[in-house]
């Protein structure tokens, strides 16, 4: 009898931990874009609609519901989006479409491509690496690395060097693309 205390005891702490080690709240994704169902677009920009974009227009009783019994307070959200400047994160997949997405992580501010070759250009390949290092939008706060390589045989690829200014090229069209956002959100918000 006492082993299949313990016994419970030990799954009930294990399955408490997991519980407690869950990977980001509910208002977490529900501020990402595309969460919301649908393919519904929000705004000039088009972007992809959230679930808290569907909770802010509301419903027959608000957006705040309808509350009979009165004397609840008003919950408090623990996520705040992502990490990262939102026009920088939206300007940098943006601009890097055409590209195969390997992994994005909007808390970090990391998104990574696959290889991609050009249509025009079989013999060589490239590969990206965005970095957005902060909440503001500015210019030191996007930085990018682009991986070069050519073909030098059947299915050998060697690195190559990749022409200068290909970089400063690349943060400078994220960074026009998120001022576009800005003006745009900020020109839907004033409507």
């Amino acid at each position: 009898m006492h082993n299949t205390v313990l016994k419970f005891s030990a799954v009930c702490s294990l399955l408490a931990l997991l519980i407690g080690c869950s990977a980001g709240s509910q208002s977490d994704y529900d501020s990402y874009p595309g969460s919301a169902p649908g393919d519904k677009r929000v705004g000039t920009t088009g972007r992809a609609a959230t679930v808290a974009d569907e909770k802010n227009q509301g419903g027959l009783f608000g957006s705040d519901g309808l509350n009979i019994f009165g004397g609840e307070e008003k919950k408090q959200e623990g996520g705040s989006g992502i990490g990262v400047n939102s026009f920088l994160w939206r300007a940098t997949l943006d601009t890097l479409s055409f590209m195969p997405l390997n992994s994005a992580d909007p808390f970090g501010g990391v998104i990574i491509t696959d290889w991609y070759s050009p249509p025009e250009s079989s013999d060589e390949r490239f590969k990206l690496t965005a970095y957005i290092l902060g909440t503001a939008l500015r210019s030191d706060a996007i930085k990018v690395s682009i991986f070069r390589q050519v073909n030098v045989g059947p299915n050998q690829w060697q690195d190559a060097v990749v022409e200068p200014g290909t970089v400063t090229s690349m943060e400078d069209a994220i960074l026009t693309r998120a001022r576009q956002l800005r003006i745009d959100s900020a020109t839907a918000a004033s409507q």
